[in-house]
Order: C-alpha cells, then structure tokens, then sequence
C-alpha cells in the first residue's frame, strides 16, 4: 500500500459515514440541538481543546520528528482552542468520543493512523461549520474555519507522509489503516446515538 492508496481507501470505505459527519444533522447533534453560533463555536472548541491535550501527551512520550511532530499539532490545536474561546461564551461541551478512542492507541502507526482518521473527520466538520456561518453572513468566522480547514489538510498530509516513514509493511498499514477507520466508526456512531437520542433520523443526509 502507498500513502496515496491508504487515504483514498479510507474515504471511499467510510464515503457515507464522512459524508453524514459533514451535513447540517452532525452539526445539530454537536450543537444538542442549538445550531446558533455560540454553540457551534462551543463545539468545535470542545473538539481544540481535546486534541491539543491528546497530542501533548503523544508528544511527551515520543521521540525524534513525530515528538516535534505531536508537539506542533498540540501547539495548533490550542491555537484553534484560544481563537474560538474568544468568540463564544456558551457552555462548552464534552469533548468528542473519538478523543477516548486516540488515548488508547500506542504505536507511533497507530498514533498517526489515528491522526488521519481525526483530520477526515474534523475535515467534513469543518466544511459544515465553515457553510453555516456562510449562510449566517458572518464572513469573518466562516473564514476563520475555512483556515482552520487548510490547517487540517496540511495536518492529514503530514501524517501520511510520516507513516509512509514509520510503515515498514503491509502489517504496518494495516494497523494504521485499523486506528483510522475505529476514530472514524467512534466519529459516526456518537452521531448516530446523538441523533436517535434526540428523536432524529440520523440516515437522512442534508
């Protein structure tokens, strides 16, 4: 497997899952229902704030480039986290399900399988989040999560481009490929039991 082939089997695998994970109704679930731009706001500072704490402990207890590499990520994400806290004063709520998943994985490859599943994830988030202020005539903030957009990507790139160093066979990207799809499956199924739990179709993609 290349590093190109590795995230195209991701995306087509998990097409439906990433394309529910970037509609209006994953914004609503995040949200609990609010969908204004505080609590929109709010939620993606839950999701900052619990990557930036993920990533600082990867980068504690690991050396070389991928230490440098977590530590830059962390060191984003509370850049992220300190912008969006400026412009909420909404509850903030729990961090996301998938942050659980990640604490558990311990291999430099599953780590940044890990990442790569996280970065396709908040990549659809993101879309959805940027379109909503979009729509609210707010350019600004809609900017703002179109750059936080771009840093995601430059993430996701990243973290193929150092697993195709750490990947010294298929074993490897099986493993990585493995931690990618449960953050992902973790993502979609806290979608699923959020929606269900409000009453809502979650199946339905608009």
């Amino acid at each position: 497997m290349t590093a190109d082939d590795f995230v195209e089997t991701l995306r087509s695998e998990y097409q439906t899952s990433l394309s529910r994970l970037g509609s209006s109704k994953s914004l609503y679930a995040d949200t609990a229902g609010e969908m204004d731009p505080a609590a929109v706001t709010a939620a993606a500072l839950a999701d900052e704030r619990a990557a930036a704490e993920t990533f600082d402990a990867w980068a504690t207890d690991t050396e070389g480039p991928l230490s440098e590499a977590f530590a830059d990520a962390a060191s984003l994400a509370r850049d992220h986290a300190e912008t969006l806290a400026g412009e909420t004063e909404a509850d903030v709520p729990d961090a996301p399900a998938i942050y659980a998943v990640l604490a558990e994985h311990s291999t430099a490859v599953e780590r940044l399988g890990g990442v790569v599943g996280r970065s396709l994830v908040v990549e659809q988030k993101t879309t959805q989040r940027t379109g909503f202020f979009t729509g609210q005539a707010d350019p600004q903030t809609a900017q703002t999560f179109r750059g936080f957009g771009e840093d995601v990507e430059a993430q996701l790139e990243q973290a193929v481009d150092l697993l195709a160093g750490q990947c010294a066979g298929e074993d490897d990207w099986a493993a990585a490929e493995a931690a990618a799809s449960e953050v992902i499956e973790e993502a979609y199924d806290e979608y699923v039991e959020t929606l269900e739990g409000m009453g809502v179709n979650p199946k339905d993609v608009c």
